[in-house]
């Protein structure tokens, strides 16, 4: 399975699609995209990560990697729609503590 990345840009919020599976094969490519970001200071980043289907540890170092180059460049990154699975990933590596996650909405 890819990784598909999607953006658009609404103001100063750019909204980031995430759809499939992140593991050692597909990181680079979700790296590469995230890299391709212009990151200016105040813009806030929203990366919707409803449509993951599996993540693993490399997924993880390519996310806190770009979690460093936003708040290098004083901007702001949420990571959001996440299931229960992906979760707990950010949650037992200690990353929720650092990162401003939001898990899927019930209801929605």
């Amino acid at each position: 399975m890819n990784v598909n990345v999607q953006f658009r840009e609404e103001g100063d919020l750019l909204l980031g699609f995430i759809e499939g599976e992140i593991d050692t094969f597909t990181a680079p490519t979700l790296r590469d995209e995230l890299n391709s970001i212009c990151i200016s200071e105040g813009l806030f980043i929203e990366l919707d990560l409803l449509n993951v289907s599996f993540m693993d540890s490399t997924g993880l170092g390519v996310f806190v990697a770009f979690y460093k180059k936003v708040m290098r460049e004083n901007a702001n990154l949420k990571l959001v729609n996440l299931s229960g699975r992906l979760t707990r990933l950010f949650e037992i590596t200690g990353l929720s503590e650092l990162m401003d996650i939001e898990t899927i909405k019930k209801g929605d």
